[in-house]
């Protein structure tokens, strides 16, 4: 027979194929030319040595010896996004040898503004991102499973609101907002 731990894995790698195939879409729609995938469990990276987690990130680093960092807020309400956010600031801790002149958190809908109490996401650098608005909410549409109806945060209409609300706290029709954490210029 089979077991219920065996539907469960293959469920599960199932989701880990879909997620790959719907980010390729939109990092094609997105103009992005290289990813990586580490294949780690979904909402359990915990269950992953914070240094295994640091060491892959560090490679990848100094594969493509990147400038600008973005990654997910240290503050989310999701316990991955908080984990891949310390292993990034981890592993470009500034030592001679780092060359990451700027890092910067994201927000994500559903995540960043559900942390609610004083430690909030609270964006200090912005991008404008007018041009770009269709060509966004076109990748965001490769996602279908993770589309939720509004009111929900992760809808159509939810991001649409959080960047024509970035673009007001700026000055601009449509914004995204990012929280500066380290600028370092030479």
């Amino acid at each position: 027979g089979v077991s219920s731990r065996n539907l469960k894995g293959k469920k599960l790698q199932n989701e880990i194929k879909e997620r790959k195939k719907n980010s390729i879409k939109a990092q094609k729609i997105l103009g992005i030319k290289d990813s990586f995938y580490f294949n780690y469990p979904d909402n359990r990276l915990d269950t992953v040595t914070f240094l295994e987690i640091v060491q892959k990130v560090e490679e990848i680093i100094n594969k493509i010896r990147p400038e600008k960092i973005l990654t997910h807020s240290n503050l989310d309400l999701n316990l991955d996004h908080r984990i891949v956010s310390k292993a990034v600031i981890t592993a470009t801790r500034p030592t001679k040898k780092n060359h990451v002149k700027e890092i910067l958190f994201y927000e994500i809908l559903s995540s960043s503004e559900w942390n609610f109490g004083s430690n909030r996401f609270i964006p200090n650098y912005y991008v404008d991102v007018s041009k770009e608005l269709k060509q966004k909410v076109k990748a965001f549409n490769c996602y279908k499973k993770e589309i939720e109806k509004f009111p929900h945060p992760r809808s159509i209409i939810g991001i649409k609101t959080l960047m024509k609300y970035r673009g007001m706290e700026c000055g601009l029709n449509y914004a995204e907002g990012f929280n500066l954490v380290r600028s370092v210029n030479k």
